[in-house]
């Protein structure tokens, strides 16, 4: 296999942050920093993230602080420490409870809208921060009892730990890997349409999750077995992408198709084929649709076309 590299970091890659792990125990620092004037706040609302100049086409995340921020702690939801980004502390904090997050803050500071339609087509620092938030308040409010007895978790480590009540199991945020990999044949790769596709037209790599006592390579060569009926050998890792959408991270990678016959896997796919790059580089031209911008599919397919 011919040797590809990532052009540039993906999105809601290149976190400015330090998490500022040794900070996590320290309460008494953290409460400092959530009562101080010039801390930021990531507000998330229902999964939903706080950005402005949509409409504009310059799409900007909002960070809050000062009194508004306080009103916004008001309101008990779940919170986080994120880390700090020249020398602020910045706090995710859940405002879910309210059943209308406008009151809360000012009509002119944004809108709270699902991360993954804002489109961001490059890797953002901000993006990361809005990311890395979504992703840690979906698994607070997710793990609020105990999974081991079902009793009432308590947060503790500024958020990062949920402590059970009754049997004091310990309970840390969790992130799934899964592998996404573009299968390549001479001038030809290999894309498929999901039964999980919102559009119908959308052709893009083959993913799933990797399971227990698997290699990622391993993961790799079963998920499109699975799916398409084609074997592959030789896999190369390409970049990683955090998707909190909930809580995965994608491990991108290229495959050697070693089989050229395609049988789908009709529960999981609609349709799987192989492309050339005059197909991909013109897909309006040829009937069918790549996957988002800012997604790590398509950037798996975006370096393999150039890489010609």
């Amino acid at each position: 296999m011919t040797l590809i590299l990532a052009s540039r970091p993906n999105v809601y890659s290149s976190s400015p942050l330090d998490r500022a792990g040794t900070r996590r125990e320290d309460a008494e620092w953290i409460e400092r920093q959530l009562h101080a004037p010039d801390t930021l706040f990531v507000p998330v609302w229902r999964n939903r993230n706080l950005v402005r100049g949509m409409d504009e086409g310059a799409p900007e995340a909002v960070f809050i602080s000062g009194e508004m921020a306080q009103t916004l702690r008001m309101q008990g939801g779940p919170w986080a420490f994120l880390g700090l980004h020249d020398g602020l502390a910045i706090f995710a904090v859940d405002i879910s409870a309210a059943e209308d997050p406008v009151p809360l803050l000012s009509a002119e500071l944004g809108n709270f809208v699902d991360l993954r339609s804002v489109g961001w087509g490059v890797a953002r620092p901000e993006a990361s921060i809005l990311a890395h938030a979504r992703g840690l308040m979906h698994w607070r409010a997710r793990h609020r009892f105990c999974g081991v007895c079902g009793a009432v978790c308590d947060a503790r480590s500024a958020g990062h730990m949920m402590v059970c009540t009754a049997c004091e199991a310990q309970h840390f945020p969790r992130t799934d890997p899964a592998v996404i990999m573009l299968v390549t044949r001479g001038g030809h790769a290999l894309l498929g349409h999901s039964q999980r596709f919102p559009r119908s037209s959308m052709y893009s790599t083959l993913a799933g999750f990797v399971e227990p006592g698997e290699t990622l390579e391993e993961a790799v060569r079963r998920e499109v077995l699975e799916e398409s009926g084609i074997q592959v050998g030789a896999v190369q890792y390409h970049s990683s992408q955090p998707w909190p959408f909930p809580g995965n991270i994608m491990l991108g990678f290229y495959g050697e198709g070693l089989s050229e016959a395609i049988t789908i896997d009709p529960e999981e796919m609609l349709d799987v084929r192989w492309f050339s790059r005059e197909q991909i580089r013109d897909p309006d031209a040829h009937g069918f649709q790549l996957p988002r911008v800012d997604s790590i599919a398509r950037r798996l397919i975006e370096d393999w076309v150039a890489a010609e």
